[in-house]
This record gives C-alpha cells, sequence and structure tokens, in this order.
C-alpha cells in the first residue's frame, strides 16, 4: 500500500502509522478544543483498522464529554487524538503528523464557540456546530 503516514508526540514516546488514506482536516473550534491547545483542534480522521500505535504505555486518555475521549502523551502532554465513542475511526491531530504530511484544512466547525481573539478568513466552510 502506497498511503502510509507515520507521526508522534513531540517527545517521541508515542509513534503511529496509519496505512490507507487520510480524511479531510477539520478544525474544531470549540471550547474544549481552544482550551485543551491554545488555538483550535486540528484533525483528520483515520479507520481504526488502518492505524497503529506504538507506546501506548506512556499514552493517557481523557474523558473530555460523555461520548468522547482524547489522548495524549503522558511524557510531553502532547495531544494527539479525539474519539467518539463507538466509532470505528480515532481524529488524529493534524500536526502530529511527520512533514511533509500533503494535509489541508477543508472546514471549520463549532465557529459558534470560537475564542474572540482570532478571526476565520480563509473561506472554507464554517458550521456553527458539527458538520454531520
Amino acid at each position: 500500500m502506497d498511503d502510509v503516514h507515520t507521526g508522534g508526540c513531540a517527545c517521541g514516546a508515542v509513534r503511529f502509522v496509519v496505512r490507507g488514506p487520510l480524511g479531510d482536516v477539520g478544525a474544531c473550534h470549540c471550547s474544549q478544543c481552544r482550551r485543551q491547545t491554545g488555538l483550535y483542534y486540528a484533525t483528520t480522521n483515520v479507520a481504526d483498522g488502518h492505524l497503529d500505535w506504538e507506546g501506548l504505555d506512556v499514552m493517557t486518555r481523557y474523558r473530555s464529554s460523555p461520548e468522547a475521549d482524547r489522548g495524549f502523551c503522558s511524557v510531553c502532554g502532547s495531544a494527539l487524538y479525539w474519539k467518539a465513542d463507538g466509532s470505528e475511526e480515532t481524529s488524529l491531530m493534524a500536526g502530529a503528523f511527520d512533514q511533509p504530511s500533503g494535509l489541508k484544512i477543508a472546514y471549520h466547525i463549532f465557529c459558534a464557540d470560537k475564542a474572540d481573539f482570532y478571526e476565520i478568513e480563509d473561506g472554507l466552510p464554517q458550521f456553527a456546530q458539527s458538520n454531520s
């Protein structure tokens, strides 16, 4: 398979390999994502069957809402993913991919919750809540 993408946390303790296509990047501007990253959470959805992890012993999960959790490296604190309960996909942080990633932001969600210190001016679709 030609589509192989790698990435990981800032310190290298957690790494991942995606064997297969990457989805569009969505930028989430909700208050949870903003508080975790300082701006917004840009992710691409990956089928769980195409995703392999290394360093799971130092990955920590945080139950961020009744329907989802987030994963991060317990060594360096890097945010790595968001995952809805029962989903067969994981939303991997776009910035965690080794470069060049070939990823591009395609849309913005939860724009009604975005912070007041920036504007979204890239002309891409914006949704007040989710795009689904």
